[in-house]
Formats: structure tokens, sequence, C-alpha cells
């Protein structure tokens, strides 16, 4: 028994100390007075590529360049599919201090990593130093400075009272629209689409001859308004009704009557064929380019693969549809006060316990910004560079300027989707970021899939199911546990989300310690007992 007790008193401070290693507490970052180009210096870079080869390509010649202004710092990079790969990755690796150097992702996610103590740089004052900042002196590349990053763009990066990351890519939503269909319906597509519109068009588009077929275009299949992201859905469509979804301090105000509202709308749509979403029934590009979808809302990134001459696309030759394609804004209540979503990567530099290797990864951050760089990813897909100082570079006004020239790099529906955001950037917003909230983007979303879902199912969808609902989201996301809380860095250190494997290892070896002392010492008094 006292072997037995040793063993796992021993077991237990192994753990403790494996767990501390984990969870071990840097020290906040400051900015070194100089770069020190006397040592090497290995950083890693995780990025994100959707298997489009011109963007690894980007990404490739951006650290060739790098590495040839800074021979002493080694960029190894990691490509990722999807962002939620990045983003489980980075929070295992918090756990074990092995994040990555700089990373692709976004806002909500950037809220999560802050959770862990000094785990993301804060970059203000890497923003203003006078050598390596932003436009800094001893910069080897012509990077932006502040105030040459679009303001609504960097805003995004600013968590509680510090920019914790520049944004790298943006892009929004936007109305792709078969503009033949709508005007053989007898309609004219005008240059702001209201919801009314969208809607009565749709409505339209469900009649079918005796047959069964469409009328609108003789085939069996039409969906007329399909919707990519339906927590955008959501999330847009409160915003332009000006109605509550969360506050900057994380409070969750999505369970209202606007909502109800919106629900109800996507209920008597979807009931009469004229609606449905991606998760339902598949890409909505697929179907506009079948002609079986006359509204496709996706990013504008995503215009490559949308018109029967987009230079990406998923279904077969001969089911492809010719017609005129219209990139519009999405849909609004009031065209003259548009709201639309601001979306798309950003970057963040974690700090480690080396001032100066984070000083090298800020350094590889910064150029990823420069007019080399920004124009040639834009170009990949219907992204818009992120500073004023890439948008009006002589390589992006050209491109621009090549509209239409061809269907692959010049595609004119990705320039026009692309010239879309930046004529509206003013009108783009975006939602409150605090730990919690990309799980509230999700349950924006799920409202409206499960409503959509209910009525295919012929399930009654009244206030009785929309309280329901309201119920049956809140607790799959958890949402009661993140409403009140505060917004801030240190608030949300109080909810740190799952226990890392060696912390949970760590509580059973200490429990089963403790068992096994309370057992020898039972064993210990049965034996004194029996010697009296």
């Amino acid at each position: 028994m006292k072997k037995i007790l040793a063993l796992s008193l021993l077991l237990t401070l192994c753990l403790l100390l494996t767990a501390c290693h984990g969870s071990q507490d840097t020290a906040a970052f400051s900015v070194p007075d100089t770069f020190d180009e006397t040592r090497n210096y290995e950083i890693t870079f995780w990025a994100k590529n959707d298997t489009n080869k011109s963007q690894t390509a980007v990404y490739e010649q951006a650290i060739k360049d790098f590495e040839s202004l800074y021979p002493n710092i080694q960029v190894n990079m990691r490509l990722y599919t999807d962002y939620g790969r990045i983003y489980n990755d980075v929070v295992t690796n918090i756990a074990t201090a092995t994040t990555p150097n700089v990373c692709i992702t976004y806002p909500d996610h950037i809220a999560t990593y802050l959770t862990g103590n000094h785990v993301v740089a804060p970059l203000d004052d890497l923003f203003t130093n006078a050598k390596y900042g932003l436009g800094g002196s001893e910069l080897r590349f012509d990077g932006p400075t502040q105030e040459e990053i679009v303001p609504q763009f960097l805003s995004e990066c600013k968590l509680g009272a510090s920019y914790y990351a520049l944004p790298f890519m943006r892009s929004t939503e936007a109305l792709y629209v078969n503009k033949t269909m709508v005007e053989a319906l007898g309609f004219k597509l005008p240059d702001k689409p209201t919801w009314d519109f969208v809607w009565e068009v749709s409505d339209a588009a469900t009649a079918k001859d005796a047959d069964g077929n469409f009328l609108v275009n003789g085939q069996k299949t039409m969906i007329p308004f399909i919707y990519k992201s339906t927590d955008n859905m959501m999330i847009q469509m409160l915003r332009q009704k000006g109605a509550p979804y969360s506050t900057a301090a994380g409070e969750i105000l999505i369970f209202n009557d606007a909502t109800k509202d919106i629900l109800f709308t996507v209920r008597d749509h979807v009931a009469n064929g004229a609606f449905s979403t991606f998760k339902i029934s598949s890409y909505p590009g697929n179907f506009l380019n079948a002609g079986q979808c006359i509204f496709a809302v996706d990013s504008t990134a995503g215009a490559s693969w949308m018109g029967p001459k987009a230079p990406h696309l998923d279904i077969a030759a001969d089911q492809i549809r010719d017609f005129e394609l219209a990139v519009r804004p999405i849909p609004q209540f009031d065209p003259e006060h548009p709201a639309m979503i601001s979306q798309g990567p950003s970057v963040c530099v974690f700090n480690k316990d080396d001032p100066q290797e984070v000083l090298a990864a800020w350094l590889f951050t910064q150029y990823l910004l420069t007019d080399t760089v920004q124009s040639g990813y834009a170009q990949t897909e219907g992204y818009v560079p992120v500073t004023t100082k890439a948008q009006q570079c002589t390589d992006y006004q050209d491109y621009l300027s090549r509209k239409g020239e061809d269907n692959d790099l010049h595609y004119s529906v990705k320039l026009d989707a692309a010239e879309l955001l930046m004529a509206n950037t003013g009108s783009t917003f975006t939602t409150p970021v605090f730990n919690g909230s990309a799980s509230l983007r999700d349950a924006a979303g799920q409202l409206i899939e499960e409503t959509a879902k209910a009525v295919r199912r012929k399930k009654t969808v009244d206030d009785t199911f929309i309280e329901n609902l309201y119920g049956q989201v809140n607790s799959l996301y958890r949402l009661d546990q993140i409403s009140g809380r505060s917004g801030s860095i240190q608030d949300a250190k109080a909810n740190l989300g799952p226990l890392p494997g060696t912390a949970v290892a760590l509580l059973c070896a200490i429990a089963a310690a403790w068992v096994l002392m309370g057992l020898y010492l039972l064993k210990t008094q049965m034996k004194k007992k029996k010697r009296r």
C-alpha cells in the first residue's frame, strides 16, 4: 500500500509538471529596442487555402521575397483547407505552448485565443514603433502606414482596448442574379434590390405548368432564392431593421420579435418553394449556373464560381444554361441606407518567450500587407485589398481596368463583386467580438435552418414553435452561459472552454491519490483496532 501511495503521488507530481508546462504563462510582450539581425529565426505561418493553387503561389512568392530581404528569417508555411481547422489546432496548441508565430484567422477566433494569458501579442505598440512599426524607418520593404489601412477593416481587428490583428483580405456578400429570368417574369432588376422585390420575383418563379414543369425554366427543378450563409442572412436582416443582436459586452439579444418576424418570412417562402439554404439544398452557384435558381447570395470572394462562363464550375458542361448574370448588393429593407456585412481573414501574431522572435513574426505579418502581396492575392478571387495604398497601386488598377478581357483572371463577375465592396465599404459593418461570439453567429444561422427544415417536414411553425426553437438553440450553443458576460479580455478568461487532456488527467490522478490515501489510512486504523 505504501508503494502504491508513493507511486500515485509521483504520478500526480509528474502530471502537475506537465500541465503547468502546457499552460505556462508567457510574459507580456514588449517591443525590443532593436531587431537582432545577428541571429537566425525560424517562424511558422498557418494559412488557409481552398485548393486554389494561385493563392498558394502568392503565399510562396511572398515568403520567398521576404526571406530575400531578411535572410536570417525562415518562414515555414502550413496550409489548411478551412479556418475551422486552424482554429481547432490553435486552441489545442495553446495548452502546450506550441502555437504558430503567425496565422490567418478571424476576430471571433482571436477572442477565444485571448482567454490564455498573453497568448496573442497586442499590436498597438508595434503599430506605432518608429523603427519597425507600420511604415517604420527600419523596414526593408514599402509597407503601409496605419492611415493607409482602410479604417473599417482595421477596426474589426480591435478587441477591447487593443488591436490584436491586421486585416489581410476583405469581402462582403453579393446577390448574384439571373437577370434573363427576372425580365422573362416581367420584372425589371433595380440597382439596389429590396427584400420585397426578391420575395415577389421568387414567389412568381414557383408557377408550374400542367406537367409539373416550372414555367420560368421548363425544368422540374427550380429554387428561386438560395442563401449560402444563413448566419449572415439573419445578422444582416436584423442590422437593416435596426433590431438587436448582441452588445459589445457579450449580452445575447437575438431572441426578439424582429427575429421572429424574419423566421415567419422564411417559413412562408419555404412553404411555397421560393426559398432554400445551402445546408438544405447545396451550393447556390450550381443551381444558378444550371438555370434552376434566380437569386443566389454568396460571398464576393466566391464570384469566380458564379455564371455560365465562370472559371470555376462544379457542374457538368451539359447542365450549364446560358443567361445574363448581374451582381447586386444583398437585398435591403431600406435601399437608401444599406447595410452589409464585412468579412474576411485577418492575421494575428502569437506571443513567445523570445521578444525577438515575435518581432521577426511581426515583420513578416506586415509584409503580407505590401502592395504586391495584397494585389496578387485579391486577384485570385473576389477579394479586395485592405489598404488604400494597394487598391490604388498600378498593378491593381490595371487589373480592374481589364474587366471582361477574359473569363479567367479578368472574369467580369469577379471584378464586379470586388468593385461592389469598394463602392459600399462605408455601408459595411461587423458584429461585436467577444468570447462566445462565434457560437452566437452559428446560432443565428441555426434559427433559419431549423425553421426551414420544420416547414419541409410539414411541422406547424407558429409562436409556440419559435419560443421552443429559441430555447433549443439557446441550450445547444450554451448562449445562456455567455449572456451578460463582459466582453473584455480579462473577463473572457472566466470562460476557458473544455479542459486540456493533461488537466483532466491531473485532476483524475489527484482524486485517485486521495482515494488511495484514504484507503491506506482506513487500513491502518483497522490494524490498530485488531491489535487492541
